[in-house]
């Protein structure tokens, strides 16, 4: 697939982990992180402190991971009394409230997913469900569901998964179909000849993302083998049809892993019942200005896919979840009024013979894509880098 792209530094990306760390590269970050898309000078740590010298240094190195709303680092930056009232009111009335409606919008689905999985779960453990290295036995009657059981599942779950993001304030989501008027009549014919995508790539900013990918397309992804044991939410999870795995095992597992993904994409792609698989290649999540190095996990199977980039755009509290706990990002998104969601569609993706032939360059190309047409800065930092800012911002929390 040959289309005009504007110059971007790309760094190839590790094909033996789904999920990994990228290599380093902080000369070219240094560049990049001079021109952030989203900032707030007003938020930034006081330059007069050593503190806060430290915090930008880290900031700047580590652009990717870094907080600029009005929250700050950690989310603990300080508030003026403005700030310190809104959060005031949305911790009394709208805490409170979306905590309980989402919470119901929970149970209900689990109650569909239990009605349109009766049986399936004795089946699954006659197969002895649970086994395999992937994961892939466990759950895998659940994401073979067919006739009403899977009609219930998929509708009920798109509808009940936009209920839950207009409970956490997306009340609207502005998308966009991003079409290339030169190179449609030859996509109408690759689609027609090549067939369905088998996965959904997507930029990973927040765990909002996979709520908003269950409301558009329904996908199955990869999930931690702990997510299946969880109350309610592993049914769910089973139903959704994902893939479980140990993620802390390095390389015991990841040729199991890597052969259940590609062969659930395959699946996706000659079949058109099949679920599509949604993976986020980057491995981890961004503050949602940049695009971290794609692994090539989704591009093994040589089939079509479709790129999806999501932004947050914010005022005062960004949904990215970055550099701060799960608890007290859920507390601050459910306390802000309104949130907003911007999604850009781009055709499908069909790649070249060379591509299919050279993973690297299929994710590399994809990545340059989303990157131009989604207006995100290329960077080569990963997961390691990730864990690397978290723990010099808790060893700075700990001297203040």
């Amino acid at each position: 697939m040959a289309l005009p792209l504007h110059d971007a530094t790309t760094s190839p990306s590790d094909p033996d982990d789904l999920g990994g760390a990228a290599g380093g590269g902080e000369e070219e970050e240094e560049r990049l992180a001079a021109k952030p898309l989203l900032s707030s000078p007003s938020t930034s740590p006081s330059a007069g402190t050593e503190e806060g010298v430290e915090e930008l240094e880290l900031d700047r190195r580590y652009a990717p991971y870094a907080r600029r709303d009005a929250y700050g680092a950690m989310g603990r930056g300080p508030l003026g009394g403005a700030g310190a009232a809104r959060l005031a009111v949305g911790a009394a009335v709208l805490f409170p409230l979306r905590l309980a409606v989402g919470v119901l919008v929970l149970v209900a689905y689990y109650l569909v997913c239990r009605v349109c999985t009766l049986r399936v779960e004795e089946e699954e453990e006659r197969e002895g469900g649970g086994g395999g290295a992937a994961g892939e036995g466990e759950g895998k009657g659940y994401a073979r569901l067919e006739g009403w059981r899977r009609e219930g599942v998929v509708r009920c779950g798109r509808a009940l998964a936009r209920a839950m993001l207009f409970v956490f304030g997306f009340y609207w989501i502005r998308e966009y179909d991003c079409r290339f008027p030169y190179a449609e009549d030859e996509h109408q014919e690759q689609s027609k000849e090549l067939g369905r995508p088998g996965a959904v790539v997507s930029n990973h900013v927040s765990y909002v993302d996979i709520l908003y990918h269950m409301s558009s397309s329904f996908p199955s992804f990869v999930a931690k083998r702990s997510v299946a044991r969880l109350p309610m939410v592993g049914l769910i999870s089973k139903c959704l049809g994902c893939i479980f795995v140990q993620r802390e095992s390095k390389t015991s597992d990841f040729k199991g892993v890597s052969g259940a993904v590609t062969e659930r994409i395959q699946r996706a792609h000659q079949q058109k019942n099949s679920p599509m698989m949604l993976l986020f290649p980057e491995g981890t999540t961004t503050n949602g200005d940049y695009l971290l190095p794609f692994k090539t996990g989704a591009f093994l199977a040589k089939a079509p896919v479709k790129p999806v980039i999501l932004r947050y755009p914010y005022k005062r509290f960004s949904p990215a979840w970055d550099s701060m706990s799960g608890a007290r990002h859920v507390f601050l998104l459910l306390c802000q009024f309104v949130n907003n969601l911007e999604v850009i569609h781009l055709p499908v993706y069909y790649p070249s013979e060379q591509e299919k032939e050279d993973p690297k360059l299929y994710a590399n190309n994809v990545r340059k894509l989303m990157a131009v047409e989604g207006n995100l800065i290329l960077s080569d930092l990963g997961l390691a880098e990730k864990r690397v800012y978290h723990a010099a911002l808790n060893g700075l929390l700990c001297q203040s």
